[in-house]
């Protein structure tokens, strides 16, 4: 039975589900959008009797997006969007993708947008189901990332199902995000949606690249478009990114070329590829140290200039700083005592130059405080970082002579031998502790990179996962090896937003590898389920330490400051994850998961990463519960 007779019969209830089979005939060969009521229905019963409703048409416009998924835990009030891209999209740009929480929906769109570079679309019930999803809307609009949420809501307060509905409908339905996005709108007909999903998609594409909410009314989804209607969809034309202005550009070109000790700070600098590309380019024309916060993948882990570990003294002898959208310029020049009183210091020398050039600078909310601290700067360019190198390059390039070029490659010599040192201490740190049990986070860190160097892998999980160990010692060296931070640190980000970034590798065949941690998986463990039931490939390791560690340091912080010490009994209240343990092998087997442990003696580790990246690699999810120390 096609999809529009089986709701005219549907519709009917009992009286047209025992209609005799000539007259369910008669209602399959009725001209669609006739209006005639259909023969076999009880007297008085409104039928639909086969005209699209508005949602097939908010359908044609998300697909003429290019949107491939939409992620979203099922709800009434989209219940006409969700039926027609079933049956009238065919579940195809966009397939639907059964979360078990909204801030799962969100976090997988966050991951999923940093390796595929577009959005991906979710689907939010009502009042109750965005309140599930801000905070990971929060993390998004923190992160820069777009996010392309539509949220189902009833306006019409007479057309209310009594009940349920009343709690779930409301009249500003985006007004409790509306201090973390770029923009919302809640259209009445559907033109009004057509422009409107365009532009929602542009904006937020538009550096700096943020969240938007598209509200969209059930009447208006499940309604018949009425017969006559002219209905068309706005061509989309994405804006592009702001430059530097031209003048700022070449000053300072100037300042950089002149500058005997640059050094070039990095967040979120690459959006895409090429940002990565000019970043390096750059870089490596001025021969200039890199303090790489890792917001994205800015610029290769093992490069000589990649001074990371290194930054107190390249800070303090500074003479010229370039920040590209850094998320928090001051804290990166500043350091910070948390005591009793609180002060800080700058880690710079007096005179020193200070540019920044951040998209960040054209958009700012003031509730929420995500912009960090104000910073005096000498110069400041309010563009899209990635989209002024190249005219930045170029005005390098004309000013620097033979003798600066000179000075650039004897500044560059000094800097890859400090490269290979720093490199060397690492690798020997990483060794101690490395038969402990529980398992050292350096171990992890290395026993994953001898099975994962030559393959084609992806790191899904936050740049500081494992106390970082994964940054010192692997090569990232592509842009999908890294989706940089959560953006606001929002726990309950790291899984679901892995799963996303590895639903976008999945068509590449590439080995998606996630650091779980365990106090943030059981924030929405149901994530499990979903990548496992859209057979979605990924290796989680979990850094299981069995608490909230950041917490467990904050208390003792606090107990030191007032002379009250603690004892090791004391110190696990409200902070551990014990009595009992979690079994996160047996919680991920549950959700269709291949795993193992919980593992304890670090010489079981290589063979079971061995075991589960064979699972992987097969097409299907794999878990490894790893007891770690703590950091």
């Amino acid at each position: 039975m096609g999809r529009r007779n089986f709701m005219k019969v549907a519709a009917g209830g009992a009286a047209a589900l025992v209609a005799t089979a000539q007259a369910a005939n008669a209602q399959q060969s009725g001209s669609a959008g006739s209006g005639a009521a259909a023969e076999g229905v009880a007297e008085g019963v409104e039928v639909l009797t086969g005209e699209r409703p508005g949602a097939d048409f908010m359908l044609d416009v998300l697909k003429s997006l290019d949107i491939e998924y939409i992620t979203s835990n099922p709800g009434s009030s989209f219940r006409g969007l969700q039926e027609s891209i079933i049956n009238y999209g065919g579940n195809r740009n966009p397939e639907f993708l059964t979360c078990c929480h909204e801030e799962s929906s969100v976090a997988m769109a966050h991951g999923y947008f940093k390796i595929e570079g577009k959005p991906m679309g979710v689907l939010a019930h009502g009042t109750v189901g965005l309140q599930h999803a801000s905070m990971a809307v929060y993390n998004a609009f923190a992160d820069r990332v777009p996010v392309y949420l539509i949220l189902g809501n009833t306006f019409d307060a007479t057309q209310r199902r009594p009940g349920a509905e009343w709690a779930h409908s409301v009249q500003d339905a985006a007004a409790m995000v509306r201090d973390y996005t770029k923009w919302d709108d809640m259209p009445v007909s559907l033109p009004h949606f057509a422009e409107s999903a365009v532009r929602a998609y542009k904006i937020a594409m538009t550096p700096p690249m943020m969240p938007v909410v598209l509200v969209a009314d059930s009447d208006l989804q499940e309604k018949p478009i009425a017969k006559g209607t002219k209905l068309r969809i706005p061509k989309l034309t994405l804006t592009s990114p702001p430059q530097g202005d031209s003048g700022a550009v070449a000053e300072v070109a100037r300042l950089l070329v002149e500058a005997e000790n640059p050094v070039l700070i990095v967040d979120r600098v690459a959006r895409t590829e090429a940002g990565k590309k000019y970043f390096t380019e750059l870089a490596e024309f001025l021969q200039a140290p890199v303090i790489d916060r890792a917001g994205r993948m800015n610029f290769p882990t093992r490069h000589p200039l990649n001074q990371s570990d290194g930054s107190g003294a390249l800070l303090a002898n500074a003479d010229v700083i370039l920040g590209l959208e850094l998320g928090d310029y001051w804290g990166n020049i500043n350091s910070m005592r948390d005591q009793m009183y609180r002060t800080s210091r700058p880690l710079t020398k007096p005179g020193v130059k200070l540019i920044s050039i951040t998209a960040q600078a054209l958009f700012s909310r003031s509730n929420y405080q995500d912009f960090q601290r104000f910073l005096e700067v000498d110069l400041a360019l309010a563009a899209d970082a990635e989209a002024t190198l190249p005219s930045l390059i170029e005005a390098v390039k004309r000013l620097a002579n033979g003798d600066r070029k000179r000075a650039f490659q004897d500044r560059g010599a000094k800097l890859a031998k400090a490269r290979q040192q720093a490199l060397e201490r690492v690798r020997t740190n990483a060794t101690y502790g490395w038969n402990a049990s529980p398992v050292s986070t350096a171990r992890i860190a290395a026993e994953l990179w001898a099975q994962i160097k030559n393959k084609d892998w992806s790191l899904v999980s936050r740049s500081g996962s494992l106390s970082g160990w994964a940054r010192r010692l692997w090569s990232f060296e592509k842009y999908y090896h890294c989706i940089g931070g959560s953006g606001a640190a929002g726990v309950g980000y790291g899984s679901p937003a892995a799963v996303g970034a590895a639903l976008a590798n999945r068509k590449h065949g590439r080995l998606s590898i996630n650091i779980q941690h365990d106090g943030d998986l059981m924030y929405a463990p149901g994530v499990l389920w979903t990548a496992a039931h859209h057979r979605i490939p990924i290796l989680n390791i979990m850094h299981n330490n069995r608490a909230y560690h950041a917490e467990v340091m904050h208390l003792q912080r606090m107990a030191n400051r007032y002379n009250r010490g603690i004892s090791s009994e004391s110190i696990n209240i409200g902070t551990t994850i014990d009595n009992p343990n979690i079994d996160y092998a047996k919680l991920a087997q549950s959700m269709g998961w291949y795993a193992e442990g919980p593992i304890s003696d670090p010489n079981d580790l290589g063979p079971a990463i061995r075991r589960a990246i064979a699972v992987v690699e097969r097409g299907e999810p794999a878990l490894l519960d790893v007891v770690t120390q703590p950091r």
